[in-house]
C-alpha cells in the first residue's frame, strides 16, 4: 500500500469548506489526519494526528486560527497553512509572526493546494534545520570558550580538540560540546559541595 503524499490536519468549523478540503487532499494523493472545527481543539489535534501540514481556517467558531496556530507553534510545531477568504497586510503579519507557512484563499482551488501544502513543508523543515544547526553552534562556541579557559587554548586548537574528539567516537561536534558543556557543569557542582 501506497504511503500518502502528505498527512493533513484540517481546522474548519465551515462544513462545506472542509468537506472541499478534505477531498482535495485526497485528490492530491494525501491523507487526513485529523479535523475539528474549534481553536480550542488545536493543540491537541496536531499532538494526536503528527500531520505532516496543518491547515487552519481563520475565522473559528470559538476563535481566530491564527491564534490557534501560535499555539500550535509554542506546544508542538508543524507547518501551517491559513485558508481564508480574508485578505491585507495586517492578517498576512499577524499569521507570519503566529508562523504560519502557507495562505490558501477560499473558495478553494484544488490545484493550488499540492505546491501550497508542499512549500509549507519545505520551508518548515529549512527552518527547523537553520535552528538547529544555530543551537549546535552555539554549543560548539561555548564548549569551545570552556576549553580556552580551562586549558589555555586558543580557539583554533579548541576547535581542533573537538573536531578530532567528535570523528573518533564518531558523534557530532554538537554531542561533543554538549558533553563538555555536561562535564564543566558537574565539575562545578562538585566543588561547591
Amino acid at each position: 500500500m501506497k504511503s500518502p503524499r502528505w498527512r493533513v490536519a484540517i481546522l474548519d468549523d465551515h462544513g462545506p469548506s472542509r468537506s472541499d478540503l478534505a477531498a482535495a487532499v485526497v485528490a492530491a494523493g494525501g491523507a487526513v489526519a485529523e479535523t475539528a472545527e474549534d481553536a480550542s481543539a488545536a493543540v491537541g489535534v496536531v499532538g494526536r494526528a503528527r500531520p505532516d501540514v496543518a491547515v487552519f481556517a481563520v475565522g473559528l467558531r470559538d476563535g481566530d486560527g491564527i491564534d490557534a496556530a501560535a499555539a500550535v507553534m509554542a506546544a508542538d510545531p508543524c507547518p501551517i497553512v491559513l485558508f481564508t477568504r480574508r485578505r491585507g497586510d495586517a492578517l498576512i503579519e499577524r499569521a507570519r509572526r503566529a508562523g504560519v507557512m502557507g495562505y490558501l484563499l477560499k473558495p478553494l482551488r484544488a490545484e493550488e493546494l499540492p505546491p501550497v501544502l508542499d512549500l509549507a513543508i519545505a520551508r518548515f523543515a529549512e527552518i527547523r534545520d537553520l535552528r538547529q544547526r544555530l543551537e549546535a553552534r552555539k554549543l560548539i562556541e561555548r564548549a569551545k570558550g570552556l576549553l580556552m579557559t580551562r586549558q589555555g587554548l586558543s580557539e583554533e586548537e579548541a576547535f581542533r580538540i573537538l573536531r578530532r574528539t567528535a570523528m573518533n567516537r564518531r558523534r557530532s561536534m554538537a554531542e561533543v560540546a554538549q558533553a563538555v558543556i555536561l562535564a564543566e557543569s558537574m565539575g562545578r557542582e562538585a566543588l561547591a559541595r
